[in-house]
């Protein structure tokens, strides 16, 4: 191979890597890696024996349909993601990719997902996926700019995935799956409210309103994560005496949830985006822990 050749090879290599970062970050692949670990949990949690072919379809399915829903709410949202420090270097809004193109991808996704998900699991686990990516791109995302309620909508795509992983295993709607969406629903609060409190003057800009208070960053925001956190505690213990799990996940849920009431407490006295961005990461922490320790239980 000559210079010019090597030349050609190292470009068409770089422009590769490019569109593939872009592709990367249309698709969110850091979240998309979180709502495949709970649907994943969800599955083994009632799943007759562990496959590991299974599990792949379950992943690359859940996946691709995370995928297009992310990739649909940045191009109905390339406008408004223009304006915000935190995406404005999004493929979309940067110029590195057309709408068109974003929309092919988004499209290419959600199809091979639901056919996945469909053909290798059963028809209740491909509709409830449809349903997560209709709700989370064509209702939540609009209504992000309209009224705070966008939280309540946002948050049923948000808890679905474990739900999803359990039909999967089962094929249909059970009490565990019903346990699993419950936990994770309420979970969505707290942690979209920190986010949306941390990032405040950014969404403003966009005109985005996410805070439970008109008032935005005041008490009784903070009143609000403070009562949703604090609820994951008396739920833990109802769904633990009506039996969907024993002493471990009694035990692990509890101690997750208490941590992360710790800063929600500390945000409510105080105030501070210090404290709000500590109710995030103890979000980010508290699902991982809580599935974890359903799975332990369940094994134990």
């Amino acid at each position: 191979m000559n210079r010019r050749e090597r030349g050609i090879s190292i470009s068409f290599k770089s422009i590769l890597a490019a569109k593939l970062g872009d592709v990367a970050q249309l698709y969110k692949v850091r979240l998309g890696s979180l709502v495949v670990f709970s649907s994943v949990i969800g599955y083994l949690l009632l799943a007759p024996a562990f496959d590991f072919f299974t599990l792949l379809m379950l992943s690359i399915g859940g996946f691709l349909v995370t995928g297009a829903s992310n990739a649909f709410n940045q191009i109905f949202e390339k406008d408004l993601d223009s304006l915000m420090d935190r995406t404005k270097n999004r493929p979309i809004p940067a110029g590195r990719m057309t709408a068109v193109e974003g929309s092919l991808w988004a499209g290419i996704a959600a199809l091979l997902g639901l056919v996945i998900l469909t053909i290798f699991f059963n028809l209740a686990t491909g509709l409830l996926s449809a349903i997560s990516l209709i709700i989370y791109a064509f209702i939540y995302t609009p209504l992000k700019r309209v009224h705070p309620i966008a939280v309540f909508v946002g948050a049923i795509p948000g808890a679905l995935p474990p739900m999803i992983g359990a039909v999967a295993a089962t094929g249909f709607v059970g009490d565990i799956a019903i346990c699993l969406f419950a936990l994770q629903f309420i979970w969505q609060f707290p942690h979209f409210w920190a986010i949306a409190w941390y990032s405040y003057d950014d969404y403003k800009k966009a005109d985005i309103m996410l805070l439970p208070s008109k008032g935005g960053k005041n008490k009784n925001s903070a009143l609000n994560i403070l009562i949703y956190t604090a609820t994951l505690i008396p739920i833990t213990i109802v769904l633990y005496l009506l039996g969907y799990y024993q002493l471990i996940g009694l035990v692990v849920l509890l101690i997750a949830a208490v941590v992360f009431l710790i800063p929600a407490i500390q945000l409510y006295r105080d105030i501070s985006d210090t404290n709000a961005r500590k109710v995030m990461f103890a979000s980010f922490m508290y699902l991982p822990v809580a599935l974890i320790g359903l799975l332990l239980d369940s094994i134990l």
